[in-house]
């Protein structure tokens, strides 16, 4: 492969209604902030794309709960190269998979919703990972595994391997797991037993938790966006090395 520092962080399309407050689900914001600042740091040149060009952000991912510190500090700066890479998120069709070496899946709820359809991302992932390069996502991302296909086998592209991702015990404590059913939504664990693949979970949901099965790199939460995207640029610089 002619790898390159590059990476895309894929977003979910869908901004709308889940949570039992009425608020919406979308992007979880840490999920794209911390993989962005940790690409960036490492030298690698990063862009968003999403299955319709545009997204929004998860309301509770806004939350003090999820947001404080220096993410908040990240969220309010709204001049930072963050908003102007999002403020170019572009659709499939106008990426060159060719171009980047890492496909990063960012996450939020909104990922269940038009994941598992989207066969622009889909591509876009089979592409990156047919000419050798790394397949990574956190948390709700595993979603974007659901009907993707390695291009080489036919198989999906998880075949032989093992995953990690958000659990149903995380879904019970933050009380989706009813809505979700009622809305005919799988869960990580449930596109893992789709598809008779393994899947790892953390001592605690929220713990920072990510796994290295060759070329596919997952996260189990918000806390684990950063170290995923660390891991998957390890995994591509060990195959240039």
């Amino acid at each position: 492969m002619v790898a390159n520092k590059r990476a895309l962080i894929a977003l979910t399309s869908y901004h709308g209604p889940l949570y039992a407050d009425g608020s919406k689900t979308g992007v979880f914001f840490v999920e794209a902030l911390h993989p962005f600042k940790n690409y960036r740091a490492r030298g690698y040149e990063v862009d968003f794309v999403s299955e319709t060009g545009t997204f929004g952000w998860d309301d509770h991912s806004l939350t003090e709960d999820f947001l404080n510190g220096q993410d908040k500090k990240d969220y309010e700066t709204k001049d930072s190269d963050l908003y102007k890479a999002l403020a170019k998120v572009k659709k499939p069709s106008e990426i060159n998979a060719a171009d980047y070496s890492i496909f990063f899946a960012s996450a939020g709820h909104g990922t269940l919703f038009d994941y598992p359809t989207a066969k622009g991302l889909q591509s876009l992932a089979a592409d990156i990972y047919d000419k050798g390069g790394i397949v990574a996502a956190v948390c709700h991302g595993p979603a974007i595994f659901d009907g993707l296909n390695d291009k080489k086998t036919g198989k999906n592209i998880l075949n032989g391997k093992a995953i990690t991702g958000f659990t149903d015990i995380g879904e019970t404590m933050l009380g989706v797991d009813t809505i979700m059913k009622e809305m005919n939504l799988l869960s990580v664990e449930d596109i893992a037993k789709k598809y008779n693949v393994k899947f790892l979970s953390p001592i605690g949901p929220w713990d920072d938790y990510s796994i290295t099965d060759d070329r596919i790199i997952t996260g189990v939460n918000p806390a684990s966006a950063g170290s995923t995207a660390t891991r998957s640029m390890d995994a591509l610089e060990k195959q240039m090395n």
